[in-house]
């Protein structure tokens, strides 16, 4: 297997020890699949980031870690990875720890394996539980700043969340779906992936508050745990469908829409409007085709460029005087989709 970086440079990227590493550069038996696998991968970043990121100054690892459905972790990666080309003077290199679902146990493990090999900072998408804020302290007494990611930990030792305001973004929802149903009312089928994520809990109390303040005729129904995932979270719509004929609208917090719409077409249900976050490959087909007739977003490069700074004022201890900013949120229609990347 040719390449022209160190060992320890491919084991640092590929999470492995350099001793794996050399295992599988040299061909020798005993090797997993998957672990050669892990290498080419990470050879691969290596070569794309020397080509497009690489110049004058230091350079600062950074670990992103996220459970997120593929489809988001995708929208993240391209986003950190065009505007790690871009930062200078400083240099970034990334490495991507990404799961559909992640146990609390197995989150808090690889936090501790990422501080105890070392790197300049870590950038968080991980549920509000309780095992995962010592794991941020640990990191943190270790010099190593953590950053959470469009949701945050606030009782926790992070110095910074990227991330747009989840409270807004839900009340933003509710105005829109209360003004599409207007009196004639109806119910909304409110989807989480997980009850675990502060920042989708956010959303939801935006989304009930202003239902219940200001559209008192609508009622909402809600589903949670399906992770994203559309297999979980299409059985999990279908059950509340069977459950309540009132169900004619969705406002999509955790993701999983083309499961989501399944389920209604199944049901021979019309859904009148449909909200729904992140401009990932899935909601722009859906966008595109009519079916869902708003999408909230935020800009997921002006979430990386936010980490990126919180990180590179702690590595190079400038005084960090203005707190990153929260990315605005923007009602995407079918008539102002942005081109993708």
């Amino acid at each position: 297997m040719t390449h022209l970086f160190l060992v320890k440079d491919i084991a640092f990227q590929a999470g492995l020890s350099t001793a794996t590493v050399d295992r599988v550069l040299n061909g020798r038996p005993g090797v997993r699949r998957q672990t050669e696998m892990r290498v080419k991968a990470a050879i691969a970043e290596l070569e794309k980031q020397q080509a497009g990121a690489m110049g004058s100054g230091r350079v600062l690892a950074v670990d992103i870690v996220m459970e997120t459905p593929q489809r988001f972790s995708d929208a993240v990666r391209a986003a950190f990875e065009a505007e790690m080309a871009t930062f200078l003077p400083g240099v970034f290199r990334c490495r991507f720890h990404f799961a559909e679902v992640m146990k609390p146990a197995e989150l808090v493990q690889l936090l501790d394996r990422i501080r105890l090999r070392g790197t300049h900072g870590i950038v968080l998408k991980a549920p509000d539980v309780a095992e995962v804020a010592p794991a941020v302290a640990r990191a943190d007494a270790a010099g190593i700043p953590v950053v959470t990611l469009v949701t945050d930990l606030p009782n926790s030792a992070r110095i910074a969340y990227a991330g747009a305001d989840n409270r807004a973004a839900g009340e933003t929802a509710a105005y829109l779906i209360g003004e599409f149903l207007g009196t004639d009312g109806g119910k909304v089928l409110v989807t989480l992936s997980s009850g675990r994520f502060r920042g989708e809990e956010e959303r939801e109390i935006g989304f009930r508050r202003v239902i219940r303040a200001r559209y008192p005729a609508i009622g909402i129904t809600e589903i949670s745990e399906g992770h994203g995932t559309d297999a979980a979270t299409g059985t999990l719509a279908a059950a509340a469908l069977a459950a309540d004929p009132a169900i004619n609208a969705v406002y999509s917090i955790g993701g999983g829409n083309r499961a989501v719409f399944a389920a209604f077409d199944a049901a021979k249900r019309p859904v009148r409007v449909f909200v729904a976050h992140d401009l990932d490959a899935d909601n722009r087909a859906l966008l595109a085709a009519r079916r869902i007739g708003f999408v909230l977003h935020h800009d997921l490069r002006t979430d990386a460029r936010s980490a990126f700074r919180a990180i590179m004022s702690r590595a190079t201890a400038l005084p960090r005087t203005v707190p990153p900013s929260l990315s605005s949120v923007e009602i995407v229609t079918p008539y102002n989709m942005p081109a993708g990347d």
